[in-house]
């Protein structure tokens, strides 16, 4: 695909090495310096061949979209693929504590195939894998340009990745986010973590079918401490509900400008 870089010797410390992918919008000018949206489950952002079940995401056409149809200037995209270790590395680390001993810890670590380790992953993120993008790519690097977005366990690893770098990112799209993986513990303690209203925007959406059916309440309960922390609704902080969708890619990629256009607005 053109305007795609194929990073695949990356080795990260602590975790599973695995390929990242980023994207640049095409012809821009030689002086362009554009966002990013570091995403995780990299591989199923932008070639069908390699997505789960053969649905991607198709970021480059929602991207160029959102720059055609609201006069965005675009972002880099920079896909990070999971590992065989996915909810070990997408699970948070600090909040997970608070279910540990508990049956929905024990499901926890049975489903991952060991504790958390979200925190290396985080580390590789941004002392690791950013230095890197911000050298070779046309990047904007500042906290006011630098986004995360995922889904599902990448809506968590997301929200995570804002309150534990707040200085680096400055806003995270959270999209069906599995809030059940720890359960209304997991929300407290993310909801007491969040960074400063002002400095950050947070989206959150969720559909009513499949696994999304059981989000609700757990998104409910997160939104009342967004307010509580000084998130102003449709400002610096959304929660959507989409009726009927589903939880996989093909009703991200239906819904995908929205998240797009709130971090690069």
């Amino acid at each position: 695909m053109a305007n795609l870089t194929r990073y695949t010797d990356i080795v990260p410390q602590g975790i599973l090495t695995r390929f990242v992918d980023v994207w640049t919008p095409p012809q821009l000018s030689a002086d362009a310096r554009l966002p990013v949206i570091y995403m995780h489950d990299g591989q199923n952002l932008f070639e069908p061949g390699h997505a789960f079940g053969g649905e991607h995401w198709d970021i480059p056409s929602a991207v160029q979209r959102v720059m055609a149809e609201r006069g965005l200037p675009g972002a880099i995209v920079v896909g990070i693929w999971n590992s065989a270790e996915r909810w070990r590395d997408y699970a948070p680390e600090v909040p997970m504590r608070s279910i540990e001993g508990t049956p929905i810890w024990n499901a926890l670590l049975e489903r991952a195939g060991g504790r958390p380790q979200s925190d290396t992953y985080l580390r590789y993120l941004v002392e690791q894998l950013k230095p890197l993008v911000d050298r070779r790519h046309p990047t904007l690097p500042d906290r006011e340009h630098t986004f995360v977005m995922g889904s599902s366990m990448g809506g968590l690893i997301s929200l995570y990745a804002v309150e534990q770098y707040p200085e680096v990112f400055g806003g995270a799209a959270c999209v069906s986010t599995h809030w059940p993986a720890g359960g209304y513990n997991l929300v407290d303690a993310m909801g007491t973590a969040l960074p400063r209203a002002d400095q950050h925007r947070l989206y959150f959406d969720y559909g009513t079918a499949g696994l999304d059916a059981d989000y609700e309440p757990y998104q409910r309960h997160m939104d009342e401490y967004l307010r509580t922390a000084g998130y102003r609704e449709g400002i610096d902080w959304v929660t959507l509900r989409f009726d009927g969708a589903d939880h996989n890619e093909a009703a991200w990629r239906a819904r995908l400008d929205l998240p797009l256009h709130f971090l690069l607005k």
